[in-house]
């Protein structure tokens, strides 16, 4: 980082209540750092046994017939504005495909910091860091804060 850049928070976020507190985290500390914020949701095409009947966001709940892509697209804008409403700037990218920590990892080659929940969506619920934030910890370039939700 250059003394003239801004200061870049990676988040990665699948709209889980881990990936919540951890955008409220980077949003804090991109306000006070005067820096921003790059979004990372990743999707892949689940296979149909897999579509829970409703997933809920912060802002309500969305239909199982939407798409995958349509829900991470959903996902990220409210995550956009959450972001806008702390006052920070941010931008987003949806990744389709591939591993979402290989998608935070490649977004992060230029970053001052990564920060990920400790759990997403998948994976085994008693498991205290995911797959993904275990990947991201062996394998980033900066610094990584893994956030928890309380309780």
């Amino acid at each position: 980082m250059t003394s003239t850049a801004s200061f870049l928070i990676v988040v990665g976020f699948d709209g889980s209540k881990h990936s919540q507190t951890a955008l409220k985290w980077a949003v804090d500390e991109a306000r006070q750092r005067d820096g921003q914020l790059r979004l990372i949701t990743a999707w892949n095409k689940p296979p149909m046994a897999w579509y829970p009947a409703v997933l809920e966001t912060a802002a309500g709940e969305i239909a199982a017939e939407e798409s995958p892509e349509q829900v991470a697209r959903t996902l990220q804008a409210e995550a956009l504005k959450s972001a806008a409403d702390g006052g920070v700037a941010a931008t987003g990218q949806l990744v389709n495909g591939g591993s979402p920590a290989s998608a935070i990892l490649d977004a992060a080659k230029d970053a001052d910091l990564i920060v990920v929940g400790s759990r997403g969506h998948g994976g085994f619920p008693g498991l205290h860091l995911g797959s993904v934030s275990t990947q991201v910890v062996n394998h980033a370039q900066c610094p990584v804060l893994v956030v928890r939700s309380k309780a």
